[in-house]
Protein backbone atom coordinates (compact mmCIF):
# COMPACT_ATOMS: atom_id res chain seq x y z
CA UNK A 1 0.00 0.00 0.00
CA UNK A 2 0.90 3.35 -1.04
CA UNK A 3 1.28 5.68 1.82
CA UNK A 4 1.20 9.82 1.84
CA UNK A 5 4.86 10.21 2.41
CA UNK A 6 5.83 8.11 -0.71
CA UNK A 7 3.75 9.45 -2.53
CA UNK A 8 4.92 12.88 -1.90
CA UNK A 9 8.31 12.07 -2.93
CA UNK A 10 7.65 10.41 -6.24
CA UNK A 11 5.44 13.34 -7.13
CA UNK A 12 8.33 16.01 -5.80
CA UNK A 13 11.04 14.14 -8.00
CA UNK A 14 8.59 14.60 -10.64
CA UNK A 15 7.97 18.12 -10.21
CA UNK A 16 11.99 18.83 -9.60
CA UNK A 17 12.07 17.54 -13.21
CA UNK A 18 10.07 19.06 -14.93
CA UNK A 19 11.21 22.48 -13.48
CA UNK A 20 14.93 21.35 -14.56
CA UNK A 21 14.20 20.44 -18.01
CA UNK A 22 11.63 23.41 -18.55
CA UNK A 23 13.77 26.18 -17.21
CA UNK A 24 17.19 24.44 -19.03
CA UNK A 25 19.28 24.06 -15.96
CA UNK A 26 21.09 21.16 -17.39
CA UNK A 27 23.72 20.57 -15.56
CA UNK A 28 21.22 20.00 -12.69
CA UNK A 29 19.63 17.41 -15.12
CA UNK A 30 21.79 14.49 -14.73
CA UNK A 31 21.48 14.51 -10.53
CA UNK A 32 17.80 13.06 -10.73
CA UNK A 33 19.06 9.80 -11.53
CA UNK A 34 21.09 6.94 -10.09
CA UNK A 35 25.18 6.17 -11.29
CA UNK A 36 23.96 3.36 -13.53
CA UNK A 37 20.48 4.83 -14.70
CA UNK A 38 18.69 4.43 -17.78
CA UNK A 39 17.30 7.20 -20.05
CA UNK A 40 15.36 5.76 -23.37
CA UNK A 41 13.16 7.93 -25.17
CA UNK A 42 11.63 5.45 -28.32
CA UNK A 43 8.68 5.85 -30.56
CA UNK A 44 5.35 3.76 -29.39
CA UNK A 45 5.95 1.70 -32.23
CA UNK A 46 9.40 0.22 -31.59
CA UNK A 47 8.14 0.01 -28.15
CA UNK A 48 5.20 -1.92 -28.23
CA UNK A 49 6.43 -4.23 -31.00
CA UNK A 50 9.84 -5.07 -28.65
CA UNK A 51 12.15 -3.42 -30.84
CA UNK A 52 14.66 -1.85 -29.59
CA UNK A 53 15.59 1.18 -31.81
CA UNK A 54 15.22 4.42 -29.65
CA UNK A 55 15.78 7.85 -30.94
CA UNK A 56 17.99 8.16 -27.73
CA UNK A 57 19.19 5.38 -25.18
CA UNK A 58 21.76 6.72 -22.48
CA UNK A 59 22.72 4.34 -20.34
CA UNK A 60 24.94 5.62 -17.25
CA UNK A 61 25.01 8.91 -15.28
CA UNK A 62 28.20 9.69 -17.32
CA UNK A 63 26.20 9.66 -20.47
CA UNK A 64 23.60 12.04 -19.39
CA UNK A 65 26.43 14.12 -18.53
CA UNK A 66 27.78 14.15 -22.25
CA UNK A 67 24.47 14.20 -23.56
CA UNK A 68 24.43 17.89 -21.35
CA UNK A 69 28.11 18.63 -22.55
CA UNK A 70 26.87 18.05 -26.38
CA UNK A 71 23.48 20.72 -25.78
CA UNK A 72 25.49 22.91 -24.35
CA UNK A 73 28.73 23.41 -26.02
CA UNK A 74 28.74 21.61 -29.47
CA UNK A 75 25.52 20.81 -30.58
CA UNK A 76 24.27 23.76 -32.67
CA UNK A 77 20.48 24.40 -33.53
CA UNK A 78 17.40 26.36 -33.20
CA UNK A 79 17.45 27.38 -29.81
CA UNK A 80 13.50 27.28 -28.12
CA UNK A 81 11.75 26.66 -25.12
CA UNK A 82 10.01 23.48 -24.15
CA UNK A 83 7.05 23.24 -21.56
CA UNK A 84 5.99 20.36 -20.25
CA UNK A 85 2.43 19.42 -19.28
CA UNK A 86 2.75 16.19 -16.86
CA UNK A 87 -0.35 14.27 -15.08
CA UNK A 88 -0.11 12.97 -12.02
CA UNK A 89 1.75 9.25 -11.26
CA UNK A 90 0.19 6.12 -11.35
CA UNK A 91 2.06 3.89 -9.18
CA UNK A 92 2.65 0.66 -11.02
CA UNK A 93 4.63 -1.52 -8.27
CA UNK A 94 6.27 -0.85 -5.11
CA UNK A 95 8.59 -3.67 -3.77
CA UNK A 96 12.40 -4.96 -3.81
CA UNK A 97 13.56 -0.90 -3.17
CA UNK A 98 11.54 0.16 -6.24
CA UNK A 99 8.73 2.39 -7.24
CA UNK A 100 7.17 1.69 -10.61
CA UNK A 101 4.96 4.25 -11.90
CA UNK A 102 3.47 5.33 -15.49
CA UNK A 103 3.08 9.13 -16.23
CA UNK A 104 1.17 11.17 -18.95
CA UNK A 105 2.93 14.13 -20.79
CA UNK A 106 2.95 16.43 -23.44
CA UNK A 107 5.83 18.29 -24.48
CA UNK A 108 4.93 22.22 -25.85
CA UNK A 109 7.93 23.65 -28.24
CA UNK A 110 8.37 27.80 -28.31
CA UNK A 111 10.99 28.96 -30.55
CA UNK A 112 11.16 32.90 -29.75
CA UNK A 113 10.39 34.45 -33.12
CA UNK A 114 7.55 31.72 -33.32
CA UNK A 115 4.19 30.41 -32.11
CA UNK A 116 3.85 27.39 -29.49
CA UNK A 117 3.64 24.21 -30.84
CA UNK A 118 2.79 20.03 -29.62
CA UNK A 119 6.49 18.66 -29.87
CA UNK A 120 5.72 15.34 -28.27
CA UNK A 121 3.47 13.49 -26.81
CA UNK A 122 3.78 10.24 -24.60
CA UNK A 123 3.85 8.91 -21.34
CA UNK A 124 7.13 7.90 -19.10
CA UNK A 125 7.61 4.67 -17.45
CA UNK A 126 9.77 5.24 -14.54
CA UNK A 127 11.81 2.68 -11.90
CA UNK A 128 12.69 5.27 -9.08
CA UNK A 129 14.75 4.16 -6.00
CA UNK A 130 15.77 5.78 -2.81
CA UNK A 131 19.30 7.03 -2.59
CA UNK A 132 21.62 9.06 0.18
CA UNK A 133 20.05 11.51 -2.41
CA UNK A 134 16.67 11.22 -1.93
CA UNK A 135 13.99 9.27 -4.68
CA UNK A 136 16.33 9.11 -7.97
CA UNK A 137 15.19 7.81 -11.43
CA UNK A 138 17.35 4.54 -11.99
CA UNK A 139 15.14 4.03 -14.65
CA UNK A 140 12.97 6.63 -16.98
CA UNK A 141 11.77 5.38 -20.38
CA UNK A 142 10.02 7.92 -22.35
CA UNK A 143 7.25 6.31 -24.79
CA UNK A 144 6.28 9.11 -27.56
CA UNK A 145 3.28 8.21 -29.71
CA UNK A 146 3.69 9.46 -32.95
CA UNK A 147 6.47 7.82 -35.19
CA UNK A 148 7.88 11.29 -36.12
CA UNK A 149 10.11 13.92 -34.15
CA UNK A 150 10.11 17.44 -35.74
CA UNK A 151 13.76 18.16 -36.53
CA UNK A 152 15.49 16.57 -33.94
CA UNK A 153 15.75 15.70 -29.96
CA UNK A 154 18.09 18.22 -28.18
CA UNK A 155 16.98 18.69 -24.91
CA UNK A 156 15.68 16.02 -22.63
CA UNK A 157 12.06 15.00 -22.89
Amino acid sequence: MMNSELWQLVLALQTEYTAIVDSGDWEKWPALFTEDCVYKVQPRENFDRGLPLSTINLESQGMLKDRIYGITETLFHDPYYQRHVVGLPHITAIGDGKINAQTNYAVFRTKPDGHSEVFNVGYYLDEMVMTGQGLRFARRHCVFDSEMVPNSLIYPI
